[in-house]
């Protein structure tokens, strides 16, 4: 099923870590990289981190909380026969009267009435079925643990064994979390980039060091929507998207986004005006969740989101921004600024950038231009990372020797992508000092 994905229009497929077994990972890998070779396009492998994340322990069976009710919610380590155990043991330290407990995305609503060595008895607000492994938060509580847990290490070493190109941390809390986990994919000799998933109101309040730090964010709506309330979500999705093109970071907007489709082959009109917002607020990616992994209609889900995308960006403005010398541009970035300005102003066909880590696909892609982006790299893994860029077409050349050899497999490459004819004009951005990152330091307006 994974190459119909890819067909349908997918550039990137996801491995949930906290879902499955390393052996069903490694699978689902395999057959996106079989899919990926087939389809002739590169697609980005992402493994997405549980993160110091808390989870209703193993039930014998589901438990029918109602309204009313008192339920005692404890550490595995000392919970009871009817108690809900949780995980981690932490949860009872943190807990105080008067705090509500969330669970199954805010579906089941708790309030603690008290504590007792590591026992919290609950009343419940909101009543519904809780069932072994749903989520729980903790909205207004700051847990007293690690951004990266032992099974986060351990998944993120298998991860990088079998080649993933982003790594997602979850409840990503400050800047130092996410540098903590670039420390260990260093380490590890890998190239895959980091995606910050904002979650927590903690991440909301150091957004910008977060932004510094990773290499992509992703709005993660689902527990943000718990940790700060579903009313504030929109205006800061916007703010996120916003300041992550500001800095010339993708930016992926996630869940629910056609949630009806996990049982419906159509969408709601709701659903397909909230997809389409996310694409005019400016987000590089939107990703499908349950509607693929579990869905009815999966290849469906993709196809109508494809469909809504399609039909939205060409309204996009075009983000025209000469930087001031006061906010110290990088030449990369005022080259590519400029390189946007001559393609709009000439009409061009398409703004090709030959690059060597990718970073000035994503500085072109942020202004938005309108018409698209040919990445060339003779690097496999920068062409993965392109395919999350917004507009940017991931093409594949060998490494070139010199400048006027840039030139030359950068056309060659234009006319492999089908997305210009003989005779049209384009703009190609590079730089004179051959495979050095950060060295963009001409543009050139060509005929194909």
């Amino acid at each position: 099923m994974i190459g119909q994905l890819i067909e349908a229009g997918i550039d990137g497929a996801r491995l949930n870590m906290s879902h499955g077994t390393r052996e069903d990972h490694a699978t689902r890998a395999r057959h996106v990289r079989e899919a990926e070779a087939n389809a002739g396009r590169a697609i980005a492998l992402i493994a997405d981190l549980q993160g110091p994340k808390i989870r209703v322990g193993e039930l014998p069976q589901p438990i029918d909380l109602i309204r009313g009710e008192s339920v005692v919610i404890a550490g595995e380590d000392v919970a009871r026969e009817d108690d809900i155990p949780v995980s981690p043991a932490v949860l009872g330290s943190v807990l105080t009267p008067g705090k509500d407990i969330l669970i199954n995305d805010g579906m089941v609503r708790l309030r603690v009435q008290s504590v007792e060595r590591g026992r919290a008895t609950c009343e419940v607000i909101v009543g519904g079925l809780v069932s072994s492994n749903k989520g729980v938060n903790l909205p207004g509580v700051v847990l007293p643990i690690p951004s990266l847990t032992r099974k986060d290490i351990d998944d993120l070493n298998f991860a990088l064994d079998i080649g993933v190109d982003f790594v997602a941390l979850s409840f990503v809390r400050s800047g130092s979390d996410v540098r903590a986990l670039r420390t260990l994919i260093e380490a590890a000799g890998s190239a895959a980039h980091t995606i910050a998933k904002i979650e927590k109101a903690e991440a909301v309040l150091a957004l910008d060091d977060i932004l510094t730090e990773s290499h992509a964010v992703m709005v993660a709506r689902g527990d943000l929507g718990v940790e700060i309330g579903a009313a504030d979500v929109p205006l800061l999705q916007k703010r996120i998207i916003q300041k992550a093109l500001e800095r010339g970071k993708p930016v992926i907007t996630a869940t629910q986004m056609l949630e009806s489709m996990i049982h419906s082959p159509e969408p709601t009109r709701a659903e397909a005006s909230d997809v389409a917002n996310a694409v005019l607020d400016g987000t590089s990616a939107v990703m499908l969740s349950a509607e693929t992994a579990a869905g009815e209609y999966p290849i469906e889900s993709v196809k109508v989101m494809d469909k809504i995308a399609l039909a939205v960006e060409p309204s996009l403005d075009y983000r025209h921004e000469i930087p001031k010398s006061h906010e110290q541009p990088t030449i990369g970035q005022a080259m590519s600024n400029a390189a946007c300005d001559i393609a709009e102003a000439l009409g061009a066909r398409a703004i090709v950038v030959p690059t060597f880590s990718g970073n000035t696909a994503s500085a072109v892609a942020r202004l938005r231009p309108r018409r698209p982006i040919i990445g060339c790299t003779h690097h496999t893994y920068s062409l993965r990372h392109m395919a999350l860029e917004w507009g940017v077409t991931p093409m594949s050349m060998p490494e070139a020797n010199d400048v006027e050899d840039i030139w030359g497999r950068s056309l060659d490459a234009a006319r492999a992508s089908g997305l210009v004819d003989p005779g049209d004009r384009i703009v190609i951005t590079a730089g004179t000092a051959v495979n050095i990152p950060g060295s963009t330091n001409v543009i050139k307006v060509d005929v194909v």
